[in-house]
């Protein structure tokens, strides 16, 4: 969850959505973000709208705290229930991030899922996920999550030298991520992610292998692979302008994901968006292709940000500010936009061209087909779906997908 809002206008104090948001809500599929900004350190590379213990003393009171934001939580999930009125759509997925959402105690995060429950309902077959820090569960702190509806999981595995996390600030002990799969899996469930982080500086080729190996070893059904992008304003972003630490170029980026492709496609898993690998269909993340595919979701909890029929809306920042909104009765969004038919159709193209299925070509102006076109020459995108009326990316364009889709939405 990013930390910066962008600009926008003014939020209506009981969240009021514009009339036409609703229409045809029944054909889109209704997903739920819930964002915990607790984290017990703050890593070198985080963006994230995320506060320590230290960082909210004396900011926010008890507002801030983290001992009733389960309660404060729901009260949001009952003012998503108020606006939406009586949109009968049940929640499809539920994805519960940070921050840290395993420093709450696992009631907590089974209290926050029966509030989606009492008001909304949920799909048969729901995806309900939690990210957790492989150092703050055990095994009956899992156990109790399945228990009380939780059904995938994801883990900030990061990488499994130890070296390489001591420069993302990352406090976990190397194998303890693979430890959490098996108590996972113990635990009943049946999907789990582990998240990794490639390009750190200082890592090698042979850390980023051993990453992989390890992970593959531990027996996921879904990985994660993100370049290191560092953010301005970071701890490590200064460390690298005072040369501490050097900063990885894009080339090294490429190579670490060409390893990765090699060694996830040998292990049996399949791409279906840039970074993202799973061993079948089923273990795919739900929640976020509904991301990738514009569909609705309500993002609770602060600095959020939420979508419903086009209309985009984030959450103030702050716990303080946004537990004091919900108290007075009053939506804690910060601002919204109205996005207009070629801002969605932009984003469409930048989102579904990154999934195996890719985009429609028709989706393209007649610069970006003439771009495709090249695209397609230069073995960025492969002919057969391009015959049929789709641009999905090559293994080349993966590498290159930034660059296509700025061609692309031309």
């Amino acid at each position: 969850m990013p930390s910066v809002l962008p600009d926008g206008e003014t939020m209506p104090e009981d969240g009021a959505l514009p009339h036409h948001a609703l229409e045809g809500a029944g054909r889109r599929p209704l997903g739920f973000y819930l964002h915990v900004p607790y984290c017990a350190t703050r890593c070198g590379y985080c963006d994230f709208n995320t506060y320590t213990a230290s960082e909210l003393r004396g900011s926010g009171g008890a507002l801030a705290s983290r001992d009733n934001y389960a309660e404060t939580l729901a009260h949001e999930i009952r003012l998503a229930r108020k606006v939406l009125g009586d949109d009968p759509r049940p929640v499809e997925t539920v994805f519960v991030g940070g921050g840290t959402p395993t420093l709450l105690p696992a009631a907590d995060l089974v209290r926050m899922l029966a509030a989606i429950r009492d008001e909304f309902g949920f799909a048969e077959g729901a995806e309900i996920t939690t990210e957790a820090n492989p150092e703050s569960v055990d095994p009956r702190y899992l156990a109790e999550l399945r228990e009380g509806g939780f059904n995938r999981i994801s883990f900030g595995m990061q990488s499994a030298r130890q070296h390489v996390l001591k420069i993302l600030d990352r406090t976990h002990t190397p194998g303890r991520p693979e430890a959490c799969v098996a108590e996972a899996r113990a635990a009943g469930f049946d999907h789990v992610n582990l998240d990794l982080i490639y390009g750190t500086p200082g890592e090698s080729d042979d850390d980023w292998r051993a990453s992989l190996d390890a992970a593959i070893g531990a027996g996921p059904d879904h990985v994660s692979a993100y370049a290191l992008i560092v953010e301005e304003g970071t701890q490590l972003a200064r460390r690298i302008r005072r040369g501490e630490v050097p900063m990885t170029d894009d080339d090294v980026h490429a190579d670490r994901y060409l390893i990765a492709e090699d060694m996830l496609t040998s292990a049996g898993f399949s791409w279906y968006e840039v970074s993202n690998w799973a061993t079948s269909e089923a273990g795919r993340c739900r929640h976020n292709e509904l991301y990738w595919r514009g569909a609705d979701w309500w993002g609770a909890g602060p600095g959020a940000h939420s979508h419903v029929g086009g209309v985009r809306w984030w959450n103030v920042k702050h716990p303080g500010a946004y537990a004091q909104a919900l108290s007075e009765g009053r939506s804690p969004g910060a601002g919204r936009e109205i996005l207009p038919d070629e801002d969605r159709r932009v984003e469409r193209i930048l989102l579904e061209l990154r999934l195996l299925e890719g985009c429609p070509l028709d989706l393209l102006k007649p610069a970006g087909a003439k771009a495709a076109a090249k695209a397609l020459a230069d073995g960025l995108l492969q002919a057969e779906p391009y015959e049929a009326g789709r641009a999905v990316l090559t293994l080349r364009g993966r590498l290159l997908a930034d660059a296509v889709v700025r061609d692309l939405v031309d």
